[in-house]
């Protein structure tokens, strides 16, 4: 593709609910800016963000070859609040030179060769262009069909070139990749995730990211009555999930001693809900001290034995912070599709010893009695066991 024709490597990004905000939208907008820019440090290549209505368009220097803008558009696709994203060029706001970096983009591609049915479609946001929209459609449609005989068809074409009018230039481009969708990370609080080595709870963080909040993990461990394999393996997964939220946070306790104590308190049947209870007590210590307002876990409803509904109530019993579950309705396939989807199926499918099955009994209460938890827990003094667990936390952190 000539530079000449084409004009500018640049991409321009389509947001969705961040516009139906109304007088807050401004906010939203910045924080998705902000947000923008910290992804992009990792690239080194100096980039002008301009906000149009519903549009970001992200500009890179004269200089810059498309391999850049390839990989800033790849790295913004990993933003919360981006809905698509499209590697556009930039050209004059001249009929003859937008006409020119169509006919170059079609140029070469398999939908040439094959005769493809194609759909010019042109915007103006700003309305001083002289040609209308539809004015524009034809004018470059009918260059494109004249040059390369492709049938025009409006109706689901099988190549759309794409047109948008803006203040200073033209955007022209073809092609979109999906983004991230959502709300900014960080518009809508903070959080504490309860990061298992499993598949749902990395899922539920990443739900969460898409809604806006910011959030750290914390992990449990067998330790000292087993390896550091599950804090490793929560290292990657908290990595993984990196690429959509920058400085990320992993706080790991030493849980295996706590759950010997219930062990030897007598819980039995209750062994399972009774130390998720005391996860919730901790999580809930942790999260005042780093001001946290919400905590978050991958419960699903009848998934296991510990989240049915009177046993998830017994949970909700044990703190008084509020406790979201992302993935409340959703089954076991759907959970991993997710997961396969954001790239962590393959980390939490890697071997590793559980803390949750640390002691587990042979046959676990599945209509625990809140009054009999309560029991065990004032044997133990379970709010100051809490608080000494929190006091043990270790701290990761990773930064984007």
């Amino acid at each position: 593709m000539t530079p000449s024709a084409l004009g500018e490597p640049c991409v321009l990004l389509k947001l969705g609910e961040i516009v139906l905000k109304g007088k807050n939208r401004e906010i939203f907008e910045r924080r998705l800016q902000n947000n923008i820019r910290t992804a992009l440090k990792s690239l080194d290549i100096k980039v002008e963000i301009r906000q149009r209505h519903g549009v970001i368009a992200i500009l890179l220097p004269e200089a810059t070859g498309a391999a850049a803008a390839d990989a800033v558009a790849a790295r913004v696709a990993d933003v919360m609040g981006v809905v698509w994203i499209h590697r556009a060029w930039r050209v004059a706001k001249d009929v003859e030179a937008v006409t020119a970096a169509a006919l170059e983009l079609v140029a070469g591609r398999p939908e040439v060769e094959r005769q493809a049915t194609f759909a010019v479609r042109s915007r103006r946001r700003d309305k001083r262009f002289p040609l209308r929209s539809n004015e524009l459609d034809r004018v470059v449609g009918g260059a494109i069909n004249d040059k390369y005989g492709l049938p025009v068809r409006l109706k689901d074409p099988e190549l759309t070139v794409h047109i948008e009018v803006d203040r200073d230039e033209v955007f022209v481009f073809s092609d979109a990749v999906p983004g991230q969708g959502g709300l900014p990370v960080g518009m809508s609080g903070r959080g504490l995730v309860l990061m298992s080595g499993g598949i749902d709870s990395p899922v539920a963080a990443y739900r969460m990211l898409r809604r806006g909040l910011q959030v750290d993990f914390l992990h449990f461990s067998g330790i000292p009555f087993t390896t550091s394999e599950s804090i490793y393996k929560a290292y990657a997964l908290v990595r993984e999930l990196g690429r959509f939220q920058a400085k990320a946070r992993l706080l790991v306790v030493p849980f295996g001693k706590a759950q010997q104590s219930l062990r030897s308190s007598g819980a039995d049947r209750l062994q399972v809900v009774a130390q998720r209870r005391l996860m919730l007590k901790t999580a809930e210590e942790v999260a005042h001290r780093l001001r946290r307002q919400v905590l978050v876990t991958g419960d699903s409803l009848g998934q296991v034995s510990s989240q049915t509904l009177q046993n998830i109530t017994a949970l909700d019993d044990a703190v008084a912070m509020p406790i979201l579950r992302p993935l409340i309705a959703m089954d076991k396939t759907e959970i991993m599709a997710e997961a396969r989807r954001i790239g962590t199926l393959r980390i939490s499918e890697l071997p590793d010893e559980d803390c949750c099955s640390l002691l587990a009994p042979r046959k676990a209460e599945t209509r625990a009695r809140i009054d009999d938890l309560r029991q065990i827990e004032r044997r133990l003094d379970a709010e100051e066991l809490a608080v000494r667990l929190a006091d043990s936390v270790q701290e990761y952190r990773l930064d984007a």
